[in-house]
């Protein structure tokens, strides 16, 4: 029986706190869930940015977020969304914005460095909600995360046991890389800026190679995987409110990612046991 085991990274292998500006309200929203604020509108875009936190810092707050970005040749990644829309559509309002200001983005930068300021594993995403109705950019948005308790222990425990363990996420594939090297997951398995179509086809794709595929994620971005996947596990470890779907589409509830362990185990020693019925049969 051969077992492959893809986590979700924010949320669930590490604990991530988040913060959006509001930019038509000029309001810091902290501790918001930002898939969450995506799909609570049709029209909403998360979008990650491989911007460099202090250099961000380093930039005149009104600079407009636009012109910082196509002035260093700043791409994008698409998170989420619920939306059908092309890179194109959106990188015609991303950079064009008139409204959002690097400032924006600071702030939330702040917030989160000093919320997460004691943490020695720290990784750091930027990105922003853009509103294709409302044509630019309504959210700035920061996150910061740091390894659960367990995390590392886990996949250690798993990679004993004989089974690989992937990472498919929606953020940044060089942050996901270094909290990958820290947790002893090989980068080949990294997916970064997985959208939650691509994390459903990573997860079906796997099935072909591997017998059993479980999908271990914590937020409304994962329910596509969760579906594909041979047996889905929703991790409670983070905390927040969850979608209903979530919980009607897991076969496991955890509140720890340590207890994915004894789930594979079960998994294995069931499959031995039928496998010496039968040669015993």
């Amino acid at each position: 029986m051969s077992i492959a085991v893809v986590f979700d990274s924010a949320g669930t292998l590490l604990s991530t706190y988040r913060v959006a500006k509001d930019i038509c309200h000029k309001k810091l929203l902290p501790g918001i869930e930002t898939t969450t604020l995506t799909y609570s509108s049709p029209d909403r875009v998360l979008i990650v940015l491989p911007v460099h936190s202090k250099d961000l810092i380093a930039t005149e707050p009104d600079t407009l977020l636009s012109e910082y970005l196509v002035e260093h040749n700043i791409r994008f990644g698409i998170s989420c969304t619920r939306k059908i829309t092309t890179a194109d559509e959106i990188g015609d309002l991303l950079y064009t914005d008139k409204r959002c200001r690097v400032g924006d983005l600071q702030e939330c930068i702040r917030n989160v460095w000093g919320v997460c300021r004691k943490e020695a594993m720290l990784t750091l995403n930027s990105g922003a909600i853009i509103n294709m109705a409302k044509e630019g950019i309504e959210f700035t948005i920061t996150a910061g995360g740091w390894p659960f308790e367990g995390a590392k222990e886990t996949i250690s425990a798993l990679h004993r046991m004989g089974v690989p363990t992937f990472i498919a996420s929606g953020d940044r594939v060089t942050k996901l890389e270094k909290m990958a090297d820290h947790l002893g997951i090989p980068r080949d398995r990294v997916y970064g800026v997985a959208t939650p179509t691509v994390k459903a086809q990573i997860v079906t794709d796997l099935r072909k190679e591997y017998d059993r595929v479980l999908m271990v994620g914590d937020g409304i971005n994962d329910l596509c995987a969760m579906q594909n996947a041979d047996i889905a596990v929703l991790t409670i470890q983070q905390p927040g409110e969850r979608p209903e779907d979530l919980y009607k589409e897991a076969d496991h509830v955890v509140r720890s990612v340590s207890e994915v362990v004894p789930i594979v185990r079960e998994i294995l020693n069931t499959t031995r046991v039928c496998d010496r019925d039968a040669c015993g049969a």
